[in-house]
């Protein structure tokens, strides 16, 4: 008989405890949102530095043809009509041979 009220408080430290770590509020539920938080905040912050890269490279358009003019040429391959364009393969770029003749 001096069992059973032990083994009472126990159960019902039990059925307080259930709530505390399993239930809707309970500290996992809050675990998990925070490791959700975070990671929200991680793609956040690189979605941040991408629109900042974004916001620079459209005032530099903007601004003045500079910019309008290095993108032409290195994503376009213009070049201007005073200009003289040279293309030299790779493999036509003679390479000195170790032997030094």
């Amino acid at each position: 008989m001096k069992m059973l009220p032990s083994l009472a408080i126990i159960a019902l430290i039990a059925l307080l405890q259930y709530p505390l770590w399993l239930g809707k509020g309970g500290w996992l539920k809050v675990w998990e949102l925070d490791r959700q938080l975070q990671s929200q905040h991680d793609v956040n912050r690189k979605l941040h530095l991408r629109n900042a890269m974004m916001d620079a490279e459209v005032r530099d358009l903007k601004q003045g043809l500079d910019a309008v003019e290095e993108r032409a040429r290195s994503e376009l391959g213009m070049i201007r009509e005073d200009e003289i364009f040279f293309h030299l393969p790779v493999d036509a770029i003679p390479v000195p041979s170790a032997e030094g003749g």
